[in-house]
């Protein structure tokens, strides 16, 4: 094996390593939402208006992480983001292990999303930086597939051990992670912008050109429809199995389904997008399988459990789209911006999910139902997303030795 062949496998294993802890740490506080909040002494009622509350507090942690590390990722190097996000939040989720109230908690899932933020743009960016355009589809799919069984394996964990062991679990794996990292390179491409003339990591540049804008905004639309599922329909799905007459459905089940259909999703997006070379017929594709999975979550009136939990693998297996708008957030932007764009893009996303969820509540509150202000927010999301996703630019085997004025 060739030294150059083993440097990128090197990063493509330890950048997919380092997805899985993400992912882990993310769906974390979804998959132990219910117990921990309970444990803290909740009432039923407050752990699902706490809960909204938290989980938008990570997300809005993440949205500031994303621009953060984004900045860093461009002025100091691809591996100074993959160092610093997972350190971060190695260390808060180990103290969120021992949180003894709601405002530990939220302080803590603050910082935690911050950190949680830089992982994967900053893996996809290098390991893009690094590999033949051909193989880049294959890479992606291949880091965000085996990475989302992260929260599998979240799952896992909480039927044999606690809720703060589970935290403690996290942060231990990324710190373990973080001697892996040793060995994996910097990106050849940022070592030449880096002594250019141009400026690196100037996150005001994607509001400062209308053009540049509106490929950012774009971007951003695409995903929208990912953490709508997750962030509404499945992270609060017990409440959707009492409105749908399916008792004992549990959040947790519910959010491993949805991931093991990611994970195999995003394996088979990263092949056929290799196939058909084509991010915009993958994605076309890949909503309508989305649309009709979710389709069918709402058309639910009295059946099993079992049903409900296999169309949360569907709606997941179609989400796996998420790898083509986090490619689109590599290919479509200069060297000199790639990683803000890149880290960015998918906390943006997340990011979003507060204002979802705030549509969501006006929405039921308009409508006075529970599942009609879901699908009503549903239609929203999924119109902008197809909107953006019309207007895009085709970017399959885009050179990336290019820079942003």
């Amino acid at each position: 094996m060739s030294k150059p062949n083993s440097l990128f496998q090197l990063a493509v294993i330890v950048s997919a390593l380092g997805f899985f802890v993400d992912v882990y740490d993310l769906l974390l506080f979804a998959i132990v939402r219910k117990p921990s909040l309970t444990d803290l002494g909740l009432s039923a009622e407050q752990v699902l208006s706490q809960g909204e509350w938290l989980i938008s507090i990570q997300m809005v942690g993440m949205l500031i992480g994303g621009v953060l590390f984004g900045i860093l990722g461009d002025k100091k190097g691809r591996l100074s983001v993959l160092f610093g996000s997972i350190f971060l939040y190695s260390i808060a989720n180990i103290l969120n292990g021992m949180v003894t109230t709601v405002p530990q908690y939220a302080v803590l899932r603050f910082i935690a999303g911050i950190g949680l933020a830089g992982e994967l743009g900053a893996g996809l960016t290098l390991v893009s930086e690094m590999l033949p355009k051909e193989k880049r589809s294959i890479a992606a799919g291949l880091i965000a597939g085996f990475g989302v069984l992260g929260a599998v394996f979240a799952f896992v964990t909480n039927q044999f051990w606690d809720w703060r062991t589970c935290y403690y679990i996290g942060g231990g794996m990324g710190l373990l992670l973080l001697v892996m990292r040793v060995s994996v390179q910097e990106s050849g491409l940022f070592k030449q912008v880096k002594h250019a003339a141009v400026q690196r990591g100037n996150f005001w540049m994607f509001f400062n050109n209308g053009e540049r804008f509106l490929r950012y905004l774009k971007c951003i639309l695409i995903g929208l429809p990912v953490w709508y599922i997750i962030g509404v329909l499945v992270t609060f799905s017990d409440q959707f199995g009492k409105a749908f007459g399916i008792p004992g459905i549990n959040p947790a089940k519910a959010i491993m389904m949805l991931y093991l259909g990611v994970g195999l999703g995003d394996f088979c997006v990263g092949w056929l997008s290799q196939r058909l070379q084509s991010r915009k017929k993958t994605l076309y594709l890949f909503y309508g399988i989305t649309i009709f999975f979710t389709g069918l979550f709402f058309l639910q009136n009295g059946g099993s459990a079992t049903t409900f939990y296999l169309i949360c693998f569907g709606m997941g297996f179609g989400a796996g789209f998420n790898v083509i708008y986090l490619t689109l957030g590599v290919e479509q932007f200069g060297t000199n911006l790639r990683a803000s764009a890149a880290i960015s893009i998918p906390n943006m996303v997340r990011g979003s999910l507060p204002l979802i969820i705030l549509l969501f509540q006006f929405a039921r509150g308009v409508f006075q139902d529970y599942v009609t202000g879901a699908w009503v927010t549903g239609g929203i999301v999924f119109g902008a997303a197809l909107i953006a996703a019309w207007f895009v630019k085709e970017s399959y085997g885009t050179e990336l030795d290019f820079v942003e004025y």
